[in-house]
């Protein structure tokens, strides 16, 4: 990997970048943390522009350290978020862990990575150590933050809990030790907390590196709280359905944020498409890139193929799951029960919003109910299907 590549591919800001060159200079292994609140099941593609810079440094002998968060998960990134965000349980953090568990390593290498749990050293703080950590930063500090200054200075509810979220992670520096810490730029604050608490605890503090955020279909950051997220864990046919999905602002961006395209063919395809290349052609190129990074090439041709088929060419797929229905019941309830939609207040918006179709005919009532005993095929939006049976 080229050093410069390193430093500018992906990357949207490094401090102190003269500092991290001359660490990696000394030939010494440097400790590269990454945090993971596990507030939901699943990691995403715009998790993924971070650990695949991770692995690149590992590449270069370097030790990676995965933060899982199962204490600040409880609290919630506080991070453009307008209100408070409803705790979760330790239960539920861990639970969904563990499926982080099994989707870090579809990117970083599992023998050059430390996995710690923050409730190694929070397990054991005490009040002591509570206040030893909130001296040493200042409410002007927090303020800073300009999440909690707009809700500060628009009157809105900010918990003490919430102001303490920077503190907790930048303590996840001082635990393992970081040489660097890596982030999308809207970790920035935290990233730089962490900075300055090393140095009030006489270490040598760690180094930032920020990395570009993607958006997802909505436009919107990609994040789970919006439920606009490509998943590792998506089929391949809806992965590559949500790539196709997206505006066509998305193509170079994820080109160079998400995939292992060369510098060299990247320029080419920015070429084409300010020389009139049609843009679809490409981001199916992108799809494909991706589909095979969490897949497999076989199940990116068969994603494309599904895409092809039931988009492009508006066929109903021949293979779609079956679901069996014994006895009369509403739509709304179908289509939870068929595990089309994940609740039942989303099947009723899809419903309102002509999302829903049975046999290719919209659904426009909520009230509607479904007989067994004839053979039907649902549908939600573009690209989900089942086929229901008596």
């Amino acid at each position: 990997m080229d050093i410069d590549q390193l430093f500018s591919r992906g990357v949207a800001e490094v401090i102190v970048e003269a500092e991290l060159r001359e660490r990696l200079k000394s030939g010494r292994p440097l400790r590269l943390k990454m945090g993971f609140d596990p507030s939901s099941p699943n990691l995403h593609i715009g998790h993924a522009v971070g650990l695949r810079k991770l692995r690149q440094f590992q590449e270069l002998g370097h030790t990676v350290v995965l933060i899982v968060g199962d204490w600040t998960a409880q609290v919630g990134d506080p991070s453009g978020r307008d209100q408070s965000r409803t705790m979760l349980s330790a239960e539920q953090v861990r639970a969904n862990a563990d499926t982080y568990m099994q989707q870090f390593f579809h990117i970083v290498d599992r023998d050059r990575t430390e996995v710690r749990w923050q409730s190694e050293w929070f397990g054991t703080f005490t009040l002591a150590n509570v206040f030893d950590l909130t001296a040493r930063f200042t409410m002007q500090q927090m303020l800073a933050h300009e999440t909690f200054r707009k809700r500060f200075e628009g009157e809105s509810p900010l918990t003490m809990m919430e102001l303490m979220y920077p503190l907790l992670q930048a303590y996840d520096s001082v635990a393992i030790n970081a040489d660097v810490e890596f982030g999308g730029t809207d970790q920035k604050f935290n990233i730089l907390a962490g900075r300055e608490l090393m140095k009030s605890k006489g270490l040598e503090p760690q180094q930032v590196f920020l990395t570009s955020l993607l958006v997802g279909v909505d436009g919107r950051k990609m994040s789970k709280s919006f439920n606009n997220t490509v998943d590792f864990t998506m089929p391949p046919h809806e992965m590559y359905g949500r790539i196709m999905a997206m505006s066509d602002d998305i193509i170079m961006p994820y080109f160079i944020n998400a995939t292992d395209v060369p510098q060299s063919e990247l320029d080419e395809l920015q070429r084409a498409l300010q020389g009139g290349e049609n843009p679809r052609n490409l981001k199916m190129r992108l799809a494909r890139e991706i589909v095979t990074q969490f897949h497999g090439p076989q199940e990116a041709r068969e994603g494309e193929e599904y895409f092809v088929r039931t988009i492009q060419k508006r066929e109903v797929p021949e293979d779609m799951p079956v679901h069996r229905l014994t006895a009369p019941t509403s739509i709304v309830d179908l289509l939870a029960e068929a595990r089309l939609v994940g609740s039942k207040s989303e099947a009723r918006r899809l419903i309102e919003g002509g999302g829903v179709k049975i046999n290719g005919a919209k659904v426009d009532s909520q009230e509607a109910r479904i007989e067994p005993g004839n053979e039907y095929v649902l549908q939600v939006g573009k690209r989900k299907f089942v086929r229901v049976v008596g």
